[in-house]
């Protein structure tokens, strides 16, 4: 199988190739590949890397390392295979053996992936994965802990029909239900986004939750759903996935088929259709438009897991709120959103009726 050094030895690269150094440490592995010496490869990616852990499998010999103001990537070698591990500045980092057998390749990753350890971010912080894609470069995926208060701590911010849907919705199990789309409707800032971010902290131990940040392109780019849907199986295997798209109107409203092409089949596809069966995914999606004007399509029977109109706060529910919040029960008499409520909290007022006032990304 050869040495480490034989292994990592220099291939001749053309400079109209490449001129970056990191690039020459991946080709040397992909030579390794496309020579047969070492044809077996296992790719992991990592997410919220502590900055402590180290990615040099042991017994190795470092081949060589390139550094820029966005990474670190470093090339070793062992008794028959090569590991390249490329660290980002945000935490994030793969690993990527390549070996004369697949046994050894997962062996090499699994004694790295043991040594590393795991970040405790405590009861309110909560790993969420927020993708989307780049035209130059494909699907990214990029971990941040978010902030989530407890389900208790919201109850109050919303509606005695909407709290009894959630409440329902958090306490639910994989596999207690066939819907896989949860549907989220009502006037902007009445608190669907920060129900999701509980729905997140509630699921954490059994569900994985990522972020779309660009729903559009998910569902005309066939590639990039694949990857969002698929690509990641093997890091995940026994954990479900709930992928979050906001504020998708044009995507579910009514006229959507006509005017989204394959955008709308997709998305049914991958809730209900082939796509989907098989797969650990649920879908969540919020939306600002009335129920009556979305697709029939999305809302039948049978696909969604929750539907659940998020709506104003009645007058009695308002008066609770304001008191829990530290505020006189009568500041405001008549229903109000929760964005409108924070705005009274926070001494903007309301001046006698309801006012728009700007939601911000967490409600």
């Amino acid at each position: 199988m050869g040495t480490p050094h034989e292994l990592g030895k220099s291939l001749n690269i053309s400079t109209s190739y490449t001129t970056d150094p990191d690039e020459a440490l991946a080709a040397l592995q992909t030579d390794a590949v496309t020579t047969g010496r070492l044809p077996h490869a296992v790719r992991r990616s990592l997410d919220d890397l502590p900055p402590e852990a180290n990615l040099d499998p042991p017994d190795g010999v470092e081949i060589g390392t390139a550094r820029d103001d966005h990474k670190l990537v470093r090339l070793s070698a062992g008794d028959g295979w090569l590991a390249l591990s490329i660290r980002e500045n945000d935490g994030n980092a793969s690993l990527t053996v390549t070996a004369a057998t697949p046994e050894l390749a997962a062996k090499v990753v699994q004694d790295v992936l043991g040594e590393i350890p795991e970040i405790d971010h405590g009861p309110d912080r909560v790993p969420m994965g927020f993708w989307y894609h780049s035209t130059d470069s494909g699907a990214h995926r990029s971990v941040r802990p978010i902030t989530a208060l407890s389900w208790e701590e919201i109850r109050g911010n919303y509606s005695a029909p909407a709290a009894g849907a959630f409440a329902r919705l958090m306490s639910h199990q994989p596999g207690s239900s066939s819907g896989r789309l949860i549907l989220l409707h009502g006037p902007p800032g009445t608190g669907k986004t920060t129900a999701l971010r509980t729905l997140a902290r509630e699921w954490r131990s059994w569900c994985q939750v990522d972020n779309v940040l660009d729903p559009d392109e998910l569902f005309l780019r066939t590639g990039y759903l694949m990857e969002v849907t698929l690509g990641e199986e093997a890091e995940n295997k026994g954990r479900w996935r709930l992928l979050l798209l906001e504020d998708c109107d044009e995507l579910i409203r009514g006229e959507a088929k006509a005017a989204s092409g394959q955008a709308l089949s997709r998305l049914l596809n991958l809730t209900d259709g082939l796509l989907g069966h098989g797969r650990d995914v649920i879908v969540a999606i919020t939306t600002n438009e009335d129920l009556a004007r979305l697709h029939p399509a999305v809302a039948r029977p049978g696909r969604c897991l929750a539907q659940i109109e998020v709506g104003p706060l009645g007058g009695e529910e308002t008066a609770r709120w304001l008191a829990a919040n530290g505020m006189p029960d009568d500041a405001v008499t008549a229903p109000a959103t929760l964005a409108e409520l924070i705005a009274v909290r926070d001494g903007q007022g309301l001046d006698g009726e309801r006012t728009a006032h700007s939601p911000g990304m967490y409600l």
